[in-house]
């Protein structure tokens, strides 16, 4: 299997493959021990699998964050689509933290939505900015033994959160059994998204709020899509966008192993986890790596393919930057980007995760060239998709026998005859620069994301005629694409984004 199609298929699990499919407890029912407004209320009035959405779960709630303790209103619940015959189409599952005696009409409100396309936002919500956190240990990769906590540095201190998990992830479903894939595609998962919101700030009388987005991998994409959605559709502006880990840019994106330019904006990322496996990393060794790879490594690439001695050396210096084997190199012909990332060393064959290069495990098949499972995303799912299904229940009251799908699978529409290889935020984010003068974005990237690389980010945003540094920011931290999952990082993050917000 080549590195592409792994990309892709990761991207389809974080970014959607195969489901990780919970089961919760069954509501309360007449006759045990709910009472009979409750009862009444249990069933939606949905047809099919809606009915077994329970009514909104709201609770009073207090944590204690590192500025002091903060009161906040916990919401579990569903808000309806419909279609143009009057018919409910979906209900979308969101979770809400409101903070109490703020004012409500300049408090900013952030929407949260993760990417696959086809995930559910348990990443984020546990992994950076919800009031509960799942710490995963000094390694990152304590699944078995994690236990929710409370987040101090949840971002609840400086903005509300709305966690918004599309149709055929979480508990959002459509209202017909083939009725997801009306919403399986760019443009219509981006007006879906940005009706959502309206109907959550319009039930909420939150019109005066700034509003903010944040997205993860393909959250990052649909993000700048929702935006010119709400413009578009809602009549709604946005102040800002977040965006962890994004894919902005397809072709580079998928196209590293065909194109010279993909496969130099990759490599940086390729050498940090190298120098990070072999406790070398700093900021000056991944710079020189930038540079050589906007230099003679592109030049390189993009030429005559070489022969005999020059070509032995260049393959060798890549073979040791990126501690891949030279073997790999000299067959890709020096293109990492479309190298399987399968470490040889003296202690046997590992394998090394495309969510996280600093992170290796033993492969269980190294006599494949496939990847079968990933070191870091597999325990990490498992993690966040259970916490999810015990902390809605336990802690929340949000009670359903509807099964929760974490991450979901299906045929997307990428839009156009180029398929994901076309797929492009620059315009969008072009055009929302340029529409509203006080729209700003905060991008973040983990040196060690082999997903969806930094260097890809970087060339965009550098390339973008408008914006500026003080409208358009960039900043990369230890870490791989969950870089949140690093505690150091994730506090120098939350400390960035609430500088952003204050910026606002």
């Amino acid at each position: 299997m080549t590195r592409l199609r792994v990309i892709f298929l990761g991207l389809l699990l974080l970014l959607g493959g195969n489901a990780t499919l919970v089961a919760q407890d069954r509501p309360e029912r007449p006759g045990r021990g709910a009472p009979p407004a409750a009862a009444q209320q249990a069933a939606s009035p949905g047809a099919g699998v809606l009915r077994l959405l329970p009514p909104d779960a709201v609770s009073d709630k207090q944590i204690v964050l590192a500025s002091g303790p903060l009161a906040y209103t916990a919401t579990a619940g569903t808000l309806a689509l419909y279609d143009q015959s009057g018919e409910q189409s979906a209900a979308v599952f969101y979770t809400a933290y409101v903070a109490k005696d703020r004012p409500a009409g300049t408090r900013p409100l952030t929407f949260v939505f993760n990417g696959g396309p086809g995930a559910a936002s348990a990443y984020l919500h546990f992994g950076l900015v919800g009031p509960r956190i799942l710490p995963l240990g000094a390694t990152g990769r304590d699944f078995a033994s994690a236990k929710i906590a409370d987040n101090k540095e949840s971002w609840l201190a400086f903005t509300d959160l709305v966690m918004i998990d599309p149709v055929g992830t979480g508990w959002s479903r459509a209202a017909k059994p083939d009725g997801e894939a009306a919403f399986r595609g760019v443009r219509a998962d981006a007006d879906s998204i940005a009706k959502v919101i309206a109907l959550y700030v319009g039930k909420n009388s939150r019109h005066a709020s700034p509003k903010y987005l944040l997205g993860e991998s393909y959250g990052g994409f649909r993000a700048a899509k929702v935006a010119r959605a709400l413009q578009r559709e809602q009549s709604m502006t946005v102040t800002g966008i977040v965006m962890v880990s994004p894919m902005l840019e397809g072709g580079f994106q998928y196209g590293p192993g065909a194109y010279a330019l993909g496969a130099a904006l990759h490599l940086p990322s390729y050498v940090a986890s190298e120098l990070e496996r072999r406790n070398a990393f700093s900021e000056a060794a991944v710079a020189d790596a930038e540079r050589y790879a906007m230099t003679d490594y592109l030049v390189t690439l993009a030429g005559k393919p070489l022969q005999g001695e020059p070509a032995r050396a260049f393959y060798d210096r890549i073979a040791r930057m990126t501690g891949l084997p030279l073997d790999v190199i000299e067959s890709s012909r020096g293109f990492v980007g479309d190298a399987t990332v399968k470490l040889r060393g003296s202690n046997g064959q590992r394998l090394a995760s495309i969510y996280d290069g600093r992170v290796t495990s033993e492969d269980p098949f190294p006599e494949s060239g496939e990847r079968r499972v990933d070191p870091l995303l597999d325990g990490a799912t498992r993690a966040y998709g259970s916490t999810m299904v015990a902390y809605a229940r336990d802690e929340l009251g949000f009670k359903t026998e509807m099964t929760y799908s974490l991450l979901a699978g299906g045929r997307w529409d990428w839009g156009d005859g180029a398929g994901r290889l076309g797929a492009s935020a620059s315009d969008d984010l072009r055009v929302l620069l340029s529409l509203d003068p006080s729209f700003r974005v905060l991008v973040v990237h983990g040196y060690t994301d082999l997903v969806t690389p930094y260097g890809v980010t970087r060339y965009v945003l550098d390339h973008m005629p408008i914006g500026g540094p003080d409208r358009v920011q960039l900043r990369v931290y230890r870490g791989g694409h969950m870089l949140y999952m690093d505690d150091v990082s994730r506090r120098a993050l939350t400390d960035d984004a609430k500088a952003f917000y204050q910026r606002g």
